[in-house]
């Protein structure tokens, strides 16, 4: 948890980096980073896979082994949305998050707003 708490505030002081008046960008695989470390700290919500409701740390756990899976064929956050964290590459099936408010979303949207922002 230590680790993951260091990689978020790297990412985070990272990404706000300026020099010579230019931001720094943030490499793809701190992007996917961010975007698991994103799902992982969604306080109170759940995560539809197959058929089950999963915590954020399994949904994040569940995300990296797909990503190590796929070894280099993932090269993108945005290859990382589309082939890694939308479905199930079992059924074919949208991964969906049900929020604190009890509101649910395709993970593939709120992924989507999540790259935007750290794309700003």
């Amino acid at each position: 948890m230590m680790i993951n708490a260091l990689i978020g505030l790297f990412i985070a002081i990272f990404n706000s980096v300026v020099i010579d008046g230019s931001v720094l960008q943030m490499s793809e695989k701190h992007k996917i980073e961010y975007l698991i470390e994103s799902i992982q700290k969604l306080e109170g919500a759940k995560f539809y896979r197959n058929g089950e409701w999963y915590t954020p740390a399994e949904a994040a756990g569940h995300l990296r082994m797909k990503l190590n899976k796929a070894g280099n064929r993932i090269k993108t956050a945005r290859q990382f949305i589309d082939k890694i964290a939308s479905e199930s590459s079992m059924t074919g099936n949208s991964y969906k998050i049900k929020f604190k408010d009890g509101t649910i979303s395709e993970s593939k949207v709120y992924l989507d707003d999540q790259l935007a922002k750290i794309a700003k």
